[in-house]
């Protein structure tokens, strides 16, 4: 298993609970999204749970690229973001669980032997309507995007930055870096790459 979270005091008392269940065996620790794709890479855990904050990149691009890239390992999403489109987003990308910080331990473990055995944990304080995972549509995947999350995509595939998209909305650098990997999660995408051709083909840029 794998717990992702820049805070070390966290990432410890995580993996400390998680070692005192005998079903539980090797436990990594990662403090940054470097750290942990290498990790998983190398290792191949089962279950890796994510903080949505990280120093180096978004826990939700994170989840998509575990999930594409590690077979068989399961994510949950462990943060104090409780807004629907935020947990949309990170089921989409490929979360198989999500909680909040303020669960239990005992909580935690269940969730973890729920996932690693494929199933699907949603705690206490998760929107419900968005238990489904990712929202249907008939039309184009960009039709789930609201108009500011387009024009922002657009933006995106135009080339800017996020610097430069944070002048131009006046945002903060962190906002459009979180804006960018739910818009990455409701569209069902592994990156920006992706996102922008997306784009493209749908003639937002």
């Amino acid at each position: 298993m794998l717990v992702i979270d820049d805070h070390p005091v966290v990432c410890r008392g995580m993996t400390s609970l998680l070692q005192g269940e005998d079903w539980v065996g090797q436990v990594w620790e990662a403090g940054t999204v470097a750290d942990a794709r290498r990790i998983a890479t190398l290792e191949g855990p089962h279950v890796a749970i994510v903080d949505l904050g990280l120093p180096d990149g978004d826990g939700i691009e994170l989840t998509a690229q575990l999930t594409a890239a590690v077979p068989g390992c399961a994510t949950i999403v462990m943060t104090m973001t409780n807004d629907p489109d935020t947990i949309q987003a990170a089921l989409a990308a490929g979360a198989k669980g999500y909680l909040l910080k303020d669960a239990s331990p005992e909580l935690l473990v269940a969730a973890v032997r729920t996932v690693a055995s494929g199933g699907r944990a949603l705690g206490p304080g998760v929107d419900p309507e968005s238990r489904g995972g990712r929202p249907t549509s008939r039309g184009r995947p960009v039709d789930l995007l609201t108009e500011r999350e387009r024009h922002l995509l657009g933006l995106l595939a135009r080339g800017h930055t996020n610097r430069d998209i944070a002048a131009q909305l006046s945002l903060s650098e962190k906002t459009v870096r979180n804006q960018v990997s739910i818009i990455i999660g409701k569209l069902g995408v592994t990156g920006r790459v992706q996102a922008a051709l997306l784009a493209r083909q749908s003639g937002l840029a």
